[in-house]
């Protein structure tokens, strides 16, 4: 009777928590952007948050991709660690450590519509910056590393979006592909444990937030395995393109204007 009690409770609270809508438009869509954060370390924000926040809000969808793909790379630690210059990385934490407070006071603060239209201008300028090829070149020193981590911080604090700034100052040196990997799964790793700090002080994990989680992890930690498969099978250049196609259209998509088209 106890037992029966208590799954009872459980079964309750799990369907008051979850949104009215777009349970398996959001599973799709984790899966997606896992496949991307799998094979190239970043890109899931700039897929999952659009296209999400037009289902269920920012406030929502952010800490949903912070919890899910905090669980889901954890397994991606260990064999980065070892390839990271973990010198750089803590350098560019310490940047983070000041831009992720400040960005989650915009997600708690801002308008919910404001915010929405701000996530697709910078997702799309973001995409921009990826697509256009261009990369700092010069040596890494830590003055630009702790800036470029400050303003990768305000995007991710604000909608989990700081992966293209740390990519394109990564990128544009000498340290190969696979360096610059780990490099950001190691940095990201640390930025999320900001990230949590902040989002639990502006009181943004809610019921619904791990509800979503237990529904949506499993597909997103799919998407991050056969992405992390794909990575030593695939062509670096295509599957660049076919990740800037889907961060494209997801922020495009995930205007408010077109939120008939997901709702």
């Amino acid at each position: 009777m106890i037992f029966a009690g208590v799954v009872t409770d459980i079964g309750a609270w799990f369907s008051a928590a979850m949104p009215d809508h777009g349970l398996y438009s959001l599973i799709g869509i984790a899966l997606v952007a896992g496949l991307a954060r799998g094979f190239s370390g970043f890109g899931a924000a700039l897929i999952f948050i659009p296209l999400g926040g037009a289902i269920i809000g920012p406030k929502l969808i952010s800490p949903v991709l912070l919890v899910i793909d905090g669980l889901a790379t954890l397994g991606m630690i260990p064999p980065a660690w070892k390839r990271a210059n973990r010198r750089e990385v803590f350098t560019m934490a310490a940047g983070a450590l000041l831009g992720v407070p400040a960005g989650t006071a915009i997600l708690t603060l801002m308008d919910p519509l404001l915010l929405r239209w701000s996530i697709t201008v910078v997702a799309l300028l973001l995409l921009g910056l990826l697509m256009s090829g261009w990369r700092y070149h010069g040596q890494p020193h830590s003055f630009l590393s702790a800036a470029v981590g400050l303003v990768a911080g305000v995007f991710s604090g604000a909608a989990q979006l700081g992966g293209p700034p740390v990519v394109a100052y990564w990128l544009g040196g000498k340290t190969d592909f696979t360096k610059v990997r780990s490099n950001i799964i190691i940095y990201f790793a640390i930025s999320t444990c900001f990230s949590v700090a902040s989002y639990y002080a502006g009181g943004l994990f809610v019921d619904t937030v791990f509800a979503l989680t237990m529904v949506i992890l499993p597909s997103y930690a799919i998407g991050l395995f056969f992405g992390s498969k794909l990575f030593g099978f695939a062509r670096e250049s295509t599957f660049r393109i076919i990740c800037y196609t889907l961060i494209g259209a997801s922020a495009l998509l995930g205007m408010p204007a077109l939120d008939g088209l997901l709702r």
